[in-house]
C-alpha cells in the first residue's frame, strides 16, 4: 500500500504553443506571398503555350505580341506584357521566350526575388 505510482504530467507548455504558433504563422505568411507568384508564372506559361499552338510559323511578331497582351488582360498578370517577348525564327520555327524577375516584399527591406524563364515554339521540330 505504500507504493504509489508517480505519473509525470504530459502535454505542451505555453512556450511550446507560442513557438509552434509563430512558426505556423511565418510559414502561412510565406505561402500567401509565394503562391500568387507561381500562379502568375503558370498563367504566363499557359498563355505562351496557347499562342505557340495556335500560331503559324509565319505569323508576324506584332500579332503574337498582341495575342499575348489579350491573354495578359484576361488572366490579369502584370509582370510581363507583349513588349517583353523575345521572338526569333530559326529553321521554320518561331520561338517565343520571356525572362522576368518578380520581387515580393516580406518585411521592411527584406524581399524575395524570383527569376523566371519561359519558352515555347511554333511549327514542326
Amino acid at each position: 500500500m505504500g507504493t504509489a505510482l508517480v505519473r509525470r504530467q504530459q502535454g505542451v507548455s505555453l512556450l511550446g504553443v507560442i513557438f509552434w504558433g509563430v512558426l505556423v504563422g511565418i510559414v502561412l505568411i510565406l505561402a500567401l506571398r509565394i503562391v500568387p507568384v507561381y500562379t502568375e508564372y503558370a498563367a504566363i506559361k499557359r498563355a505562351l503555350a496557347e499562342i505557340a499552338q495556335r500560331a503559324d510559323p509565319q505569323t508576324p511578331p506584332s500579332q503574337l505580341r498582341t495575342e499575348f497582351g489579350k491573354f495578359a488582360t484576361i488572366d490579369g498578370f502584370t509582370s510581363v506584357d507583349g513588349r517583353d517577348l523575345v521572338i526569333t525564327r530559326e529553321e521554320g520555327r518561331t520561338k517565343i521566350e520571356v525572362r522576368y524577375q518578380r520581387l515580393v516584399p516580406l518585411v521592411a527591406n527584406v524581399s524575395l526575388a524570383f527569376d523566371f524563364e519561359i519558352a515555347a515554339a511554333t511549327g514542326a521540330p
